[in-house]
C-alpha cells in the first residue's frame, strides 16, 4: 500500500486518480481548491484538503500534514493540477503569463521541494505535462502561455532528475495529448479529444506505480493523435 499525493483533483484526470489509487487500496491525498468533489466520494483512505498551488504557507501546510498523518512518508507525488488560457498572444498580459506559470511551473516546483525530504529511493514523482510542451510538436494559436509553461516544466523535470539521481526519488513527465477533460471543454467548446479522463487517469496511476523502474528524467509522449 502505497502513500500518494494527488493535485488537482476536483474534476477530470485527478478525480479519477483518486478513485482508481483508492479501489487499490493505496493512501490518497488529494489536493485541490475545491475539496467538496473528493469528499463526496466518501472513500477510505483518501483525504481531501482544499489547496492553492500558488500559495506558499498551504503548501507548507501540505507539508505538516504529511508529517503529523503519514509519519513523514511519501510513495509518488502527481503533480497534475494545471490551468489553461487560450487567449490571443497580443492580448495576453503579464499578468495573464503569471498566473498560469504560478499553477504550472512555479507552484509545482515549491511544492515538490516540500515533499522531497518525505521521498526515498523508491519514489516517484510524476509531473503531468503536454504535447504542446514538446518541441518540434503541433503548436497552436493561443497557447503561448499555456504550452510555454508546460515547456518549462519538462525542462524542469530532466533537471531534478539529474540533480536527484543518486538517492532519489525518479522524476518523470508525460506529455499528454489532448483529454476530454472540463478545461479542455472550457478552453475549446465543442471539441471532442481522442482519450477520455478516465483512460488517461487508469495510464497515468499505473505509470506512477511502475515507470520509476525503468525510467528518469524522461519525457513520456502520451498521445495517440498529436504529432
Amino acid at each position: 500500500m502505497s502513500k500518494i499525493v494527488i493535485t488537482g483533483t476536483s474534476r477530470g484526470i485527478g478525480f479519477e486518480m483518486v478513485k482508481i489509487f483508492a479501489e487499490q487500496g493505496h493512501e490518497v491525498l488529494a489536493l485541490s481548491r475545491n475539496n467538496e468533489p473528493v469528499k463526496k466520494l466518501s472513500l477510505d483512505q483518501v483525504n481531501a484538503l482544499a489547496f492553492d498551488i500558488t500559495n506558499v504557507s498551504e503548501i507548507e501546510s501540505v507539508g505538516k500534514w504529511i508529517a503529523d498523518r503519514w509519519d513523514s512518508k511519501v510513495d509518488i507525488l502527481i503533480n497534475n493540477a494545471g490551468t489553461l488560457l487560450n487567449k490571443p498572444f497580443a492580448e495576453s498580459t503579464m499578468e495573464d503569463f503569471s498566473e498560469v506559470y504560478k499553477v504550472n511551473v512555479i507552484g509545482v516546483a515549491e511544492l515538490t521541494r516540500q515533499l522531497l525530504p518525505f521521498m526515498n529511493t523508491g519514489g516517484h514523482v510524476v509531473n503531468v505535462s503536454s504535447m504542446g510542451g514538446i518541441q518540434g510538436s503541433m503548436k497552436f494559436p493561443g497557447l503561448a502561455a499555456y504550452s510555454s509553461s508546460k515547456g518549462a516544466l519538462i525542462t524542469l523535470t530532466e533537471l531534478l532528475a539529474e540533480e536527484y539521481k543518486e538517492n532519489g526519488p525518479a522524476f518523470n513527465v508525460l506529455a499528454l495529448g489532448a483529454v476530454q477533460t472540463e478545461m479542455l471543454e472550457e478552453a475549446f467548446p465543442g471539441y471532442e479529444a481522442p482519450v477520455s479522463a478516465e483512460k488517461m487517469a487508469s495510464y497515468i496511476a499505473n505509470f506512477s506505480q511502475n515507470g520509476q523502474q525503468f525510467y528518469n528524467g524522461k519525457i513520456m509522449q502520451v498521445s495517440n493523435s498529436t504529432p
